[in-house]
């Protein structure tokens, strides 16, 4: 077949990939003028090559997929269906949503899950605040107030999805993380001073000491290309309204710093990315140690975890008890308890109701 020697529109250029079609899209991540069929098989195409490089998975193992109904879990939801049919792997896929319990944001992006149930084919599970720790973050934020609501909701979920991966029996839960939640976390824990988080946050695969490894296929996928290219020209179903609860949560602030890095570099996310793979921790720090609580048997470096904490303070009316570095918070939770005398004990409603 000869070549078509026609000429091209004035200002038009050809995909750098195929030399073919017209280009229609930059790749934030690399500049690339590239086409839309070549940007699906490139994308689509880095993520395979992260999970087989990094052996995130095993034929037969039983995976779940958290799903918020947001664009990264979404894309996450279809790709790794995808991928799977494509290439064999062997998995048993589920989706695994949290609900918080947040009126006008979560019940609303679950709707869009269930969608996606339907739409991809695979099972769904949804956990709630409500069944595992008897509070939901309307009720928590009616207490507490904006200020520290992030705290409990992020233990309460890291949690929540533990949990709902034992009663699926996964052997791994996958995460929508992307690159750039990736570099805001490596800042966040540099400015936080959390030396134990600095470790691990740029791990591909975390907890693997713990019940149930998780696993971030989008360790290096750029936020842009997975909402504003890929979710935009597959029109996936998604959900996109922030939670109405975080439009003052710290991170939001290195959200903006990573944004604004990336426009003037857009290699810098994968730089400070790079960075914290090549930290060293000095043998002279102390870490904690890693054990199991006392209450509810979840993974812990103190005779209570944090969920169990922020849930007796939440029960006794203290909801500041596990905030920040309050004295008498684990050494002495136990004494204060019995002191507490009418008032609601954690033992009504412990953290989850699943051995660990």
């Amino acid at each position: 077949m000869e070549a078509d020697t026609r000429p091209k529109k004035s200002g038009s250029r050809l995909c750098c990939f195929c030399n073919q079609r017209n280009a229609v899209l930059k790749r934030p991540k690399t500049l690339e003028q590239i086409c839309r069929e070549c940007f699906y098989e490139v994308f689509e195409d880095e993520i395979h090559q992260v999970i087989v490089e990094n052996q995130l998975f095993k034929p037969g193992e039983r995976i779940a997929i958290g799903a918020s109904g947001g664009k990264d879990s979404t894309v996450l939801a279809y790709v790794l269906s995808e991928l799977n049919r494509r290439h064999n792997y062997g998995l048993d896929l589920f989706l695994l949503s949290v609900d918080e319990g947040i009126t006008g944001y979560r019940d609303d992006s679950l709707e869009t899950v269930k969608r996606n149930e339907l739409q991809y084919g695979l099972p769904l599970k949804i956990v709630s605040y409500k069944d595992l720790y008897g509070w939901t973050m309307d009720e928590i934020v009616k207490m507490i107030g904006l200020k520290n609501n992030c705290t409990f909701c992020g233990v309460f979920r890291r949690q929540a999805l533990d949990r709902g991966a034992a009663l699926l029996k996964v052997d791994k839960v996958a995460t929508g993380h992307n690159a750039d939640d990736i570099a805001e976390t490596v800042l966040l824990n540099i400015l936080r001073g959390d030396i134990a988080r600095l470790g691990r946050c740029t791990s591909i695969t975390t907890g693997e000491d713990g019940p149930i490894p998780r696993c971030k296929p989008f360790k290096y996928t750029y936020e842009k290309e997975i909402i504003s290219t890929y979710a935009y020209f597959k029109k996936l179903d998604y959900f996109s309204t922030e939670c109405i609860y975080s439009p003052n949560a710290y991170r939001g602030f290195a959200r903006e710093f990573i944004k604004d890095l990336e426009r003037i570099r857009p290699r810098a996310i994968l730089d400070i990315i790079k960075s914290g793979e090549n930290f060293r921790i000095s043998t002279s720090t102390k870490m904690p140690e890693q054990g199991t609580c006392e209450r509810c048997g979840y993974i812990s470096s103190q005779k209570w975890c944090k969920a169990c904490v922020l849930l007796e303070g939440l029960n006794r009316g203290l909801p500041k008890l596990g905030i920040g570095r309050s004295r008498g918070v684990n050494g002495d939770a136990k004494k204060d308890i019995k002191q507490g005398g009418g008032t609601k004990s954690i033992e009504s409603k412990q953290c989850g109701s699943l051995d660990f």
